[in-house]
């Protein structure tokens, strides 16, 4: 995450209007403007392979899949975020254009900048929505991801899939293959 961009606060409705004539990417957390930065090719790459499995796993079914520029809607917070993967099957989703409000499963693949937020603050403002069942970290350097699954109590509970595992998505009902998630992208480095 960048750092907050100086001025007053905004509302969901203010900045949303004000992006539109923005030429960088930029989240609303809490109100504050906060700037993006770009990312490595592989961690576009593992986004874009989870991104093509869930399309064409979802084909036919009323949910979709979107990339990471679509923003979601977070308005208990007043935030905006641009997740690296979404699924929503709502039809309210569907008739927005711009802006999606209730994902049942966001992804994330880990940058060093933004790990720790990804996994802590961001998490915390994804979980105030009521519709998201399930949130996955995906660390392309160590290969491993984590899968967060909220379960009928309520409470999230941490799935972990170690490197070469297959990972389970259960919200959409599909295992994506260690293959498939890391296709054509370079082995981590060795130390």
């Amino acid at each position: 995450m960048g750092a907050a961009q100086p001025g007053a606060k905004l509302s969901i409705d203010e900045f949303l209007a004000w992006d539109a004539t923005q030429t960088d990417k930029v989240e609303l957390v809490c109100g504050e403007i906060f700037a993006m930065a770009g990312a490595e090719d592989g961690h576009v790459t593992v986004a874009l392979n989870i991104a093509i499995a869930l399309r064409h796993h979802l084909k036919g079914s009323p949910c979709r899949a979107d990339m990471s520029d679509m923003k979601l809607r977070v308005d208990s917070l007043g935030s905006v975020f641009y997740p690296d993967v979404m699924v929503t099957c709502s039809a309210a989703d569907h008739q927005s254009r711009l802006v999606k409000t209730e994902p049942i499963l966001l992804v994330e693949v880990l940058s060093p900048s933004t790990a720790a937020y990804d996994r802590g603050n961001k998490f915390a403002q994804y979980r105030q929505l009521g519709s998201l069942r399930e949130y996955v970290l995906v660390d392309v350097e160590s290969r491993r991801t984590d899968v967060y699954r909220k379960n009928v109590d309520g409470l999230w509970v941490l799935h972990p899939f170690e490197p070469g595992q297959a990972v389970q998505l259960a919200s959409v009902d599909l295992l994506l293959p260690d293959a498939d998630l890391y296709a054509e992208v370079d082995p981590p480095e060795v130390a």
